[in-house]
């Protein structure tokens, strides 16, 4: 039998997923309230799956907190029992930079490994809903990055949340300005203008593509970034 990858992310009902920047990272967000009745659905949810894939991000998220909360009694019990499934159940990491992981889990996706063949053999192989945990978006937001490290004049972030990238450029071009300018090179992005003061001077590129599309497209970017900053733009 094929198994089937369920997407799973949690979202509010209108499909919020992101929090500001400035937010305490120990703080969760206000909208954000996982109570006692939501985590059992999630306990019972996560217990009926035969394995989950996690990307980097996610997993080192999880593992810091969840095996020891197995036997933490400060912790009520839908918390512990969570612990529990998370700890025992098959793990997936897809990661370029990490070749090792505990808790039942194993790695994919490093130098030499197409993550995306592995999955699709997995899909066919097991049996069963796998989780897939934002795992192939993180996998790609990070080959973006390693991309995007390349070209000279950009200050990179790490999104937390979205699918997408936020660098912020040198050059001394207004953003939509830039983004019109860029379109002669085959480049299609987004002003970072478009989402407030604070976005000005940098460009919102989605990592929402296939890993052949993001290595083009962050291509042009550099060439078109190292043609204006030539022509003295």
């Amino acid at each position: 039998m094929t198994a089937r990858f369920v997407y799973w992310m949690n979202v509010t009902l209108d499909l919020f997923i992101d929090h500001p920047v400035d937010d305490n990272a120990a703080q969760p967000p206000e909208w954000l309230r996982i109570d006692e009745q939501l985590h059992r659905e999630f306990n019972a949810r996560a217990r009926g799956l035969s394995m989950m894939v996690e990307g980097r991000a996610v997993y080192e998220i999880m593992t810091p907190f969840w095996p020891d909360a197995r036997a933490d009694a400060s912790l009520p019990d839908w918390m512990r029992e969570y612990g529990e499934i998370w700890t025992d159940l098959p793990k997936i990491l897809v990661s370029r930079t990490r070749t090792t992981a505990d808790h039942n889990t194993r790695v994919i996706g490093g130098a030499g490994d197409d993550a995306i063949a592995q999955l699709a053999e997995l899909r066919q192989t097991a049996d069963g809903d796998i989780a897939r945990m934002r795992a192939a978006y993180e996998s790609r937001g990070e080959l973006m990055r390693a991309e995007l490290s390349q070209i000279p004049g950009l200050d990179l972030s790490v999104p937390e949340g979205a699918f997408y990238q936020f660098p912020r450029y040198e050059l001394d071009i207004p953003s939509a300005e830039l983004v019109a300018r860029l379109r002669d090179f085959g480049v299609a992005v987004r002003p970072g203008g478009e989402f407030g003061a604070h976005g000005e001077h940098h460009l919102r590129l989605s990592y929402a593509a296939s890993e052949e599309a993001i290595r083009t497209g962050v291509t042009r970017l550099g060439e078109g970034l190292a043609a204006l900053r030539t022509a003295g733009a």
